[in-house]
């Protein structure tokens, strides 16, 4: 019997990968997880997909491949059986700042090519529907230039699209035409030049030069005509006006007769607001302009629609073009939900052709068929991925991770793509369990599509319904690396961390808490901040609250958005605190009083700069560099504190600037790194490395690991004050110089939960994290858990927004916002203990 197909990877050591082999069936759903830091991303991104990505750029031109940032060549012996691979991971942050959820999840190219084909143009001035010219009219019209006027008649061929356009040039010459305008220069068509393929080029075919005198019409006439056959409905009639030209332009199917103004064919280019063509001239397809509320005695820098373009972010030419009852910019504004139902109506009036009104002629009837079947299939896959609730025209910087990754893969599921391996980083990252229910179902329906589908992910419920698990362990760093468990979900047993954590997630919460009046509470009044329905909630003071909710419904709005900002500001000023409340329309925040300071943790990435280490962000290095300042061999040598920092000074190499390693560049290969040859990848120069402190060189040090350092400098306390709270967080694996660009997610979100750490108590704290489970296995969030019960125990007050069930059973206190997204949310749905929380309903009491 014929065994079924695999991706067959052998001897992967990329990172701190152990030389492992794994088998993955294609054509299922595969669950890859362990421990934060184990090496679950080193398998799936760094070993898989980078391979799958060093393969297809194989296959493309060396001008195509320079234009693809590709990852480092994998460390691997050999990834046999690999199909095409597709990454979603969530890193939104860097998106363009015109991307909307509507480019993400590709459903805005279909709709640029439906409103240039099928849309109907309006006049900007009188708002007609613009009307189609004839020759007459348009010989009408240049007659009525003053007598003698100088003029060529052009035919407009190509409008600034890339390419050489050898093709256009040689039908020009075939048609017997001798002269072409190419990017406003007049040029012989026998010899036109070289172009640039890679440059954007606008050329139009000379057709007649004349002067405008008696008995011209005829021939007028007839180069009119010539130039709206040559170019399919359009004509230039150049006007010489002293030394310069001026272009009327024409067009046989877009002019208004009442203002008698000609506009240009329509293409999909003019409805990009990434591109000069059709965004608005003043905010440049942002939409957004900056403006000053100058109040009495507040002012407040806002962001307010683009007065130009009204937020349309399109040019008045783009804006002015409707397909049925919707210009683009106005469908936008939809939410998916909306714009779906919107789009299945087109779908049956095209399907049926029962509006004449719906579209103006046979073209566009079958353009329409073609184009807006894709519209609704796309808009309906966002819908399926629990994307309903947001609006087309939503900026991608302001998505969540969760609901960027769940856009990209909205677009895989709207594909015809057969056999691809699709590659998904935490998908259930920022999502309630009730979304997790629904994405699940959309990652079954990718691989029933013959798709195979590998997720890094830790939450339980996908690691049971995985079709093969893979388990990476049994620790983190360098402690990890091994494949734990390779099989069936079902086979799992409880020694590893995973077993461990399905044998253990049914515990509940022991909390005894209980709210009374005089309890105090920090309570936040009528806040009405983006979808917050002018709610008050309160928090109990020296207690671990958990918000949660569906995604979209407010939570980020109340806690990150609204509470932790007039938390801040009130520590600064009452000026500020009122200024702050103003700019997040809350009315006010009571109980701040019972807080001596508020320390924020959200999910942004640690510093991707080569030289941000552990040792850097701790604070570490900078008391290191004072014990080695004052050794003898420094003394002797002059070296002070400065020559041992390896981010400037003269003591770093000058070779690889304290980094260790230099940059080989491969032009169509992956750049390559390799171990400084001045320094050997030690980062410092010589005279800094023959200084030692306790037996160790500088670059020893930052070799150590955490665990390791606290063993080293235990006799020194501001060290180990430092270095505590990143054992404290299970990070006692990390080495102090382990750069920042290779941290993990749940690394990265430690590092900055550890750095937050007072080493003092210095009276009660708020605490507000944001999703601070994310990229975290469950023994994991158990550590997470012990933390901030630690804090809790001392005093002080912790908010978290999370969607994490083992947290809110760990919680004292729930809020529930919802009951839905957007719109549909906003409200408090109910409060109370993990206990009686059960008993007041909603989505979120039954995963409890």
């Amino acid at each position: 019997m014929q065994e079924p197909p695999t991706i067959r990877v052998r001897g992967a050591r990329t990172h701190n990968l152990k030389n492992i082999d794994v088998d993955l069936p294609t054509g299922c759903l595969i669950v890859i997880t362990g421990l934060s830091g184990s090496g679950k991303s080193s398998l799936a991104r760094d070993t898989i997909f980078a391979e799958g990505q060093r393969r297809y750029l194989e296959s493309v031109s060396g001008r195509t491949h320079q234009l693809i940032r590709s990852l480092p060549r994998p460390d691997v012996d050999e990834v046999h059986g690999l199909p095409p691979t597709v990454s979603l991971d969530q890193r939104c942050g860097t998106a363009p700042a015109r991307s909307t959820l509507a480019v993400t999840a590709e459903v805005h190219d279909y709709l640029r090519l439906l409103y240039a084909r099928c849309g109907v143009l309006h006049c900007t001035s009188c708002g007609n529907a613009v009307q189609s010219q004839t020759i007459d009219d348009i010989v009408r019209r240049t007659q009525k230039l003053p007598a003698e006027s100088r003029f060529m008649i052009l035919a407009p061929l190509v409008r600034e699209r890339t390419g050489a356009h050898r093709e256009i040039l040689d039908r020009v010459g075939r048609h017997g035409l001798v002269r072409v305008r190419i990017d406003g220069e007049i040029r012989d068509v026998a010899d036109p030049g070289e172009l640039d393929s890679s440059t954007p080029h606008t050329i139009e075919a000379v057709v007649d030069r004349l002067i405008l005198r008696e008995g011209v019409e005829q021939r007028l006439r007839e180069s009119i005509a010539l130039a709206v056959r040559e170019s399919e409905d359009a004509c230039i009639v150049s006007v010489r006006t002293d030394a310069n030209w001026t272009d009327h332009y024409f067009n046989t199917r877009h002019s208004c007769s009442r203002c008698d103004v000609s506009y240009p064919e329509l293409d999909p280019g003019q409805f990009s607001y990434h591109s000069a063509r059709g965004a608005c001239r003043k905010c440049t397809g942002l939409g957004i302009e900056g403006v000053v509320d100058d109040s009495p005695e507040i002012t407040v820098f806002a962001e307010q629609p683009c007065l130009a373009c009204d937020g349309n972010r399109l040019n008045p030419l783009s804006s002015a073009v409707r397909f049925a009852e919707h210009t683009l910019p106005e469908f936008s504004r939809l939410s998916v939900a909306e714009a779906a139902e919107e789009a299945r109506e087109w779908n049956r009036r095209v399907t049926a052709d029962e509006d004449t009104n719906l579209l103006h002629r046979a073209a566009s009837l079958a353009a329409a068929r073609k184009v807006v079947p894709d519209i609704v299939r796309r808009l309906e896959s966002l819908e399926a991925t629990g994307l309903g609730y947001l609006n087309l025209d939503r900026s991608t910087r302001t998505l969540s991770g969760g609901e960027y990754q769940r856009g990209r893969l909205a677009a895989c599921l709207a594909t015809d793509v057969h056999g691809a391996c699709y590659l998904l980083d935490e998908p259930t990252s920022g999502l309630h369990p009730a979304d997790t229910s629904r994405l699940l179902g959309n990652l079954l329906d990718l691989r029933d599509s013959g798709a195979t589908v590998v997720l890094v992910e830790h939450d339980l419920d996908l690691v049971r319904r995985a079709d093969h698990l893979i388990e990476i362990g049994p620790a983190a760093g360098d402690r990890g690396g091994a494949v734990i468990y390779d099989g069936n979900p079902s086979g799992l047993s409880d020694d590893s961390a995973t077993g461990q954590a399905l044998q253990s997630e049914s515990a509940v919460s022991t909390g005894t808490y209980h709210p009374e009046a005089h309890n105090p509470q920090i309570t936040v009044h009528d806040a009405a901040l983006h979808n917050l329905q002018n709610i008050t909630v309160s928090f109990p003071c020296g207690r671990l609250t958990c918000v949660t909710g569906v995604s979209g419904s407010g939570k980020s709005s109340l806690v990150t958005g609204t509470l932790y900002p007039a938390v801040r500001a009130a520590f600064e000023s009452d000026l500020a605190l009122r200024t702050t409340l103003a700019d997040v329309r809350c009315g006010s925040v009571d109980g701040i009083q019972n807080l001596r300071r508020v320390i924020f943790v959200d999910g942004r990435p640690v510093s991707r700069q080569r030289r941000s280490c552990l040792a850097t962000h701790s604070g570490v290095w900078n008391d290191v560099r004072k014990l080695f300042a004052k050794t003898r061999a420094a003394r002797a040598q002059g070296l002070t504190a400065v020559q041992f920092s390896f981010n400037s000074g003269k003591g770093r190499c000058a070779a690889c600037k304290g980094t260790g390693v230099q940059e080989v560049r491969m032009n169509l290969l992956p750049d390559v790194e390799i171990p400084c040859p001045e320094c050997g990848g030690e980062r410092f120069s010589s005279d800094v490395q023959s200084v030692r402190f306790l037996g160790r060189t500088a670059s020893d040090l930052l070799r150590l690991r955490v665990d390791e350092a606290l063993e080293v400098f235990s006799e020194i306390d501001s060290i180990v004050r430092r270095l505590q709270p990143f054992q404290k967080v299970g990070l006692g694996y990390m080495t102090l110089g382990q750069p920042a660009s290779t941290y993990s997610g749940g690394e990265a979100q430690r590092v900055r939960l550890a750095s937050e750490l007072p080493e003092t108590d210095a009276g009660p704290a708020l605490y507000v994290l944001d999703e601070p489970t994310r990229g975290l296995h469950a023994l994991d969030v158990d550590r997470l858990l012990s933390i901030l019960r630690g804090f809790v125990e001392k005093g002080d007050t912790v908010v978290v927004i999370e969607h994490c069930v083992q947290v809110m059973r760990a919680a004292d206190w729930i809020i529930d916002i919802g009951p839905g997204p957007a719109s549909a949310g906003g409200r408090i749905v109910a409060r109370g203990t993990p206990a009686t929380l059960r008993s007041q309903g909603g989505t979120t009491a039954a995963f409890l």
